[in-house]
């Protein structure tokens, strides 16, 4: 069991503060989103990390879990809190989650969608509007990789 699957044993519902990681997949200017089963949205692949775990390890693990590929390499890309870090799940619990975020476009692996919390997998070309709607904590830090890779794009 999880320690925030402990945690939550004992506190219930109430405010858990966290720590996350997550990956953000890119090949050929199109990136691999999850559609949360929870119904909260379109995300990365991320959770949070476990006691022990280096923000590495709990990237490469969450991708493969939710996923089925292997990172071979992780870029890292930024950190993420403040007010889109907090949230609600339709269960109740609630959260503080700031998270950090890696991009990775040198992986292996088939897609195979974790069946207890991913809906679907999908790529997106980030020349087009992202899918709707977006995971409420992961809606800026995507906004704030495709504004980088198209202004990347215009100066190559």
């Amino acid at each position: 069991m999880s320690y925030v699957s402990e945690i939550r044993k004992k506190i219930g519902n109430d405010l858990l503060i966290g720590v996350g990681s997550g990956v953000i997949i890119e090949q050929r200017s199109k990136i691999l989103l999850q559609k949360r089963a929870d119904g909260l949205g379109w995300g990365i692949h991320a959770g949070g990390i476990e006691v022990g775990e280096s923000f590495e390890a709990a990237a490469h693990r969450e991708l493969f879990e939710e996923s089925g590929l292997i990172a071979h390499s992780l870029e890292f890309f930024g950190t993420y809190s403040g007010e889109d870090s907090f949230l609600t799940y339709p269960n109740g619990d609630e959260i503080y989650f700031p998270t950090i975020v890696y991009v990775c476009r040198d992986f292996s692996g088939e897609l195979k969608a974790q069946q207890e919390e991913v809906a679907e997998l999908s790529w997106f070309d980030i020349h087009k509007p992202l899918p709707e709607p977006l995971f409420s904590m992961h809606a800026r830090l995507l906004k704030d990789f495709v504004a980088k890779e198209l202004k990347d794009e215009l100066y190559q």
